[in-house]
């Protein structure tokens, strides 16, 4: 990054479950420290050193994550295209999401950078809210509950992930295969359009 970064104290983190590997369930990672001072980094070791031993798989998979096949080796050329084929399939997916989520009414979604997830923040009528209420729900876990029931798609309230207050996200994985997006997005998108003109029609109603 230049001379002018050489001094940037710097914490990367890796997983064996969230990166191209994707081997999910799999539950290994590593952090690099740069330019951290000892002192911090002995506390870092400290707090690493009061949890139990990680499992044997997770060790494993740290090990084959971080020493891949290299020029020369047998599996070097299989292990290449295995590499660039699965991130040019999660770009293609990511790019496929982002844009039919922005495409839905009230909602807006950021690319996809680092994760194999999106958070699309999503737009939530007062009739909607207050139903959420009345259920004992928070508005987003309500709009997730709805779509589960009525489609089957599984994502995630962004209440569980710290959000601003009076805003509502979802999380959503980019991990469905290829051939399925397109259906993912056609369910998504039917259900939304359902759920808006639903309670918008109860606003309409009690105005």
């Amino acid at each position: 990054m230049g001379k002018a970064y050489d001094d940037v104290e710097l914490i990367s983190f890796h997983s064996t479950s969230k990166g191209f590997t994707g081997e999910c369930g799999r539950r290994g990672g590593y952090m690099e420290l740069v330019n951290i001072d000892d002192g911090a980094k002995d506390q870092f070791y400290k707090l690493m050193s009061v949890n139990l031993c990680s499992n044997i798989e997770g060790q494993l998979m740290v090990g084959m994550m971080t020493n891949p096949p290299q020029p020369g080796d047998a599996s070097y050329k299989r292990y290449i295209e295995q590499r660039d084929g699965t991130l040019a399939s999660l770009k293609r997916r990511s790019v496929k999401l982002v844009k039919a989520f922005n495409e839905l009414e009230g909602v807006t979604c950021n690319e996809t950078e680092g994760a194999m997830y999106t958070f699309p923040k999503i737009t939530i009528p007062v009739k909607a809210v207050e139903a959420a209420k009345e259920a004992g729900m928070a508005p987003d876990a309500f709009y997730c509950m709805q779509m589960l029931d009525e489609t089957g798609i599984v994502v995630v309230p962004g209440s569980g992930f710290g959000q601003k207050e009076g805003t509502w996200h979802f999380r959503s994985t980019i991990l469905p295969p290829e051939e399925t997006v397109d259906e993912v997005i056609e369910k998504t998108a039917k259900f939304h359009s359902n759920f808006m003109d639903k309670y918008r029609e109860l606003c309409a109603r009690t105005a």
